[in-house]
């Protein structure tokens, strides 16, 4: 019964035409193939144990940099050097700089030791004089004392570049040259190093103006001065700054007047001075006049009156134009003084000096720009107190300074 099933049940047929056997190329063909795919896996393969070796390797040394276990320099170090601390690096940020200028054995040792420590955490941005292959524990130390810190360079309002020297008192106030090179000075290993003034004045005037990152509103006044050290003046905003101990005279002068520039062009400077139909180094021209001639409450009566004796055409004869040059402060000056050919005397020139006779501050700069209305023409200040009286009235000013003069102010004619 089983056997006779199984012949009832049908057998499979072949369906298509019949196989026929690979020609010889066919076969060669498909043989090169599997030798290329054969070959391209084991370049495949060594990439990947390369790929992985140099993971090893430089996971390695970032583990070792930041987490290495316990890594930390012992003694005293090798060599001193100028490290710079960025505006918003965290303490870990801190640690990687100082680990890649060779300090600190490990970010994670720096970390570690910094840890709890409230001056490193609102440590300031700036340049530090720091050690090679220091203990963390130096490092965090060094950091933390003020005296680590090199080239914070503060410009108050007034300053011109150069030193003046108070004709009463004979008192010399340093110019911003010479607080730059303060700035610079640094012991590195027993050596001290400073960027001089005479260095600076030297870059001041024979270095381009785009080399020196003069604004281009500042270009022309700049270069019709020639290699006047000079021709920068103004250019420089007061305020606090951060300046590398090892940058070239050059590059700290153009990084200055770089930021200077920021500063102006945020208050409001160009739009302004196009809105007044003049130029922008113009009006910082006429606040550098007005810092040095006036008390903060007069600033923007002053200011008016310097416009208004430009559009009168009247020589604007202030007295802090002839001792610019002289580098020195002295409320009134002599005829012989007043006679001297400079261009910055304002009696003998008609128009604003050839630049700024100091950097301005920014009330002197904003009452520049936005004057007190009025129509006076002289201004003479009567008292120790600086109180200040104004007029359009010339005879009514002679009576000012007489007043003037009374008080011990003055003790020769001004203006």
């Amino acid at each position: 019964m089983v056997d006779s099933v199984r012949r009832e049940r049908a057998e499979p047929e072949a369906v298509g035409p019949p196989r026929r056997r690979a020609s010889r190329v066919a076969r060669n063909r498909a043989e090169r193939g599997r030798k290329r795919r054969r070959y391209a896996g084991r370049i495949a393969a060594g990439a990947l144990v390369l790929v992985v070796v140099l993971a090893v390797l430089l996971g390695s040394r970032l583990w070792h940099a930041v987490f290495g276990a316990g890594d930390d320099y012992t003694g005293n170090g090798k060599h001193d050097i100028v490290i710079q601390i960025q505006d918003g690096d965290s303490t870990t940020a801190v640690g990687e700089t100082l680990h890649n200028q060779g300090v600190v054995a490990t970010v994670r040792a720096f970390v570690n030791a910094a840890h709890g420590n409230s001056k490193i955490t609102s440590i300031q941005p700036g340049f530090y004089r720091m050690r090679t292959e220091i203990p963390a524990s130096n490092a965090v130390a060094r950091l933390a004392d003020p005296t680590s810190r090199v080239g914070k360079l503060v410009i108050p309002e007034g300053r011109q570049l150069d030193d003046t020297t108070d004709m009463k008192t004979n008192v010399v106030t340093p110019g911003i040259l010479t607080l730059i090179s303060r700035a610079t000075c640094v012991d590195l290993d027993g050596t001290k190093r400073c960027v001089s003034v005479d260095a600076l004045r030297a870059a001041a005037g024979n270095s381009a103006p785009g080399v020196l990152s003069v604004p281009a509103w500042a270009v022309e006044p700049v270069t019709e001065l020639g290699n006047d050290h000079r021709r920068l003046e103004g250019l420089i905003a007061p305020g606090t700054f951060n300046v590398d101990p090892s940058a070239s005279a050059e590059n700290i002068l153009g990084e200055l007047i770089s930021a200077g520039a920021v500063e102006y062009t945020k208050s409001g400077l160009v739009d302004t001075a196009q809105a007044m139909h003049l130029s922008p180094y113009d009006i910082l021209v006429v606040a550098s006049l007005v810092q040095q001639e006036a008390n903060s409450q007069d600033f923007p009566k002053v200011a008016q009156v310097i416009y208004n004796r430009l559009n009168a055409h009247h020589t604007l004869e202030f007295d802090s134009t002839v001792n610019y040059p002289l580098d020195r402060r002295e409320v009134a000056t002599s005829d012989a003084d007043r006679a001297q050919k400079t261009p910055w005397n304002t009696y003998v020139s008609q128009g604003l000096p050839a630049t700024a006779i100091c950097s301005p501050g920014v009330d002197a700069l904003r009452a520049a720009e936005h004057p007190e209305p009025g129509d006076w023409l002289y201004f003479v200040t009567i008292d120790a107190q600086g109180t200040t009286l104004f007029t359009r009235d010339y005879k009514q000013h002679l009576a000012n300074i007489e007043l003037a003069k009374h008080n011990g102010v003055l003790d020769s004619t001004p203006r």
